[in-house]
């Protein structure tokens, strides 16, 4: 069992009499990441590049970051990591550079159950003469059909857009699969893994994603976000920087003005932390630390699912709730951001019912709006989420509960 103290311990937020209850839409922050960002400002806060000590110093402590960070996601070499200030940027910047290597009339594919962040950068192109297709979920599973998107596919498919975990309905999709897919017919795949990442471990390589995003400030992080794409495709990517910057320059080219030093330097905070759960809770203080994490999400899931489990299992019985999404806690079929509606209430009445017992919850469409209107849940205000991680008890989701019964009369 993991030890829901240590955790906690590690995050000052949670000292608050408060319940967070919305991860999804910005996790707390550890304690190791603050203290490097004031860490880092306070002794290697230059310019790099320089021949002095101290941008030597503030060089190789970013260098050893991105290290760690390509070895997070299991990337081939850490100049596949580009660091910007949040997902939708990232795709924003990717979108407008690697479309200026498609001729008009090629085609794109997005899904109706993605964050804008990984829908707009792309069906914004139509203004370019490009194609954008739709892949709807399916409205009674709730579940993307790698049929339909095997009939969306043509030879003029240059890109798939697709979410790792939808961050309304929490479930996770077979991404290798569509990736296998994707490139049997000639074309990349983009990963939003943004609702994915702060619960599950990520392996770019054994998903053969083409490029996958995240944001580190929903991962227990500063606000900053990462993009891996594979080393062969960003070179091929036109430079979106200064002129004289070389285009073989990865990922420079893609960080006009660079990335923010500090943040940067403070992810290192949250690898060190899942070294830490894993030496916490286990033998084994000396392996590499890319052993270490499976057991360390092994025991982030495991916990997870109980919560959710616990959650689940109330919502499910109440016969005027719709689970919008996975009713099953299972970890392998979602995470647990959990959404739902009420027949009797809109989901902003049910939210603001909760905000006076300090428990952090939200309504609403977050972002992923084709889902929601393609649903019919305009007239519901959205949906209610709430969103858990491994810092999350069962004391908490408890007391929701019991507020939740107060609300229903149930």
């Amino acid at each position: 069992m993991i030890d829901i103290k240590f955790v906690r311990e590690q995050f000052p937020a949670l000292e608050r009499d408060f319940v967070f209850m919305d991860n999804a839409g910005g996790s707390q922050v550890l304690k190791q990441v603050t203290n490097k960002i004031t860490e880092y400002l306070l002794h290697s806060n230059v310019q790099l590049g320089a021949s002095y000590a101290v941008s030597q110093e503030a060089g190789d402590r970013l260098k050893a970051s991105t290290q760690v960070v390509s070895e997070l996601i299991n990337a081939s070499r850490p100049e596949e990591i580009v660091i910007g200030s949040s997902t939708s940027m990232l795709m924003r910047i990717l979108s407008l550079s690697i479309s200026k290597n498609w001729v008009k009339g090629d085609e794109i594919i997005v899904t109706n159950t993605d964050h804008e962040a990984n829908v707009s950068p792309w069906t914004d192109l139509e203004k370019s003469g490009f194609i954008v297709k739709i892949w709807q979920v399916n409205p009674e599973s709730l579940e993307l059909d790698i049929k339909d998107l095997e009939d969306l596919l043509t030879e003029n498919t240059r890109l798939v857009a697709v979410t790792h975990a939808s961050n309304v309905l929490g479930t996770i999709n077979p991404v290798k699969q569509f990736a296998q897919m994707v490139h049997k017919a000639g074309a990349l795949i983009c990963v939003d893994g943004v609702a994915y990442a702060p619960h599950r471990k990520v392996d770019v390589q054994e998903l053969d994603a083409d490029f996958y995003t995240f944001s580190w400030y929903k991962t227990y992080g500063p606000h900053l976000a990462m993009m891996y794409g594979k080393y062969d495709l960003l070179k091929e990517l036109e430079s979106i920087n200064h002129y004289f910057i070389d285009k073989d320059a990865v990922p420079y080219k893609l960080q006009p003005g660079n990335f923010n030093f500090e943040l940067t330097y403070a992810v290192s905070g949250i690898t060190d932390y899942f070294a830490e759960l894993h030496d916490h809770h286990f033998d084994g203080k000396d392996l590499q630390f890319k052993e270490k994490l499976n057991k360390t999400y092994e025991l982030i899931s495991t916990h997870e699912e109980k919560l959710a489990t616990r959650l689940l299992d109330y919502l499910n019985s109440v016969s005027e709730i719709k689970i919008i999404g996975q009713p099953s806690a299972a970890a392998e079929k979602r995470v647990p951001t959990i959404s739902f509606v009420h027949k009797n209430f809109r989901s902003n009445e049910i939210v603001e019912a909760v905000d006076p017992h300090h428990i952090g919850i939200r309504f609403g469409d977050f972002y992923a709006k084709k889902l929601i209107q393609d649903l019919q849940l305009e007239d519901n205000i959205g949906v209610v989420r709430v969103s858990l991680v491994h810092y999350n008890t069962l004391e908490e989701v408890d007391k929701l509960i019991e507020v939740f019964k107060t609300i229903f009369k149930s």
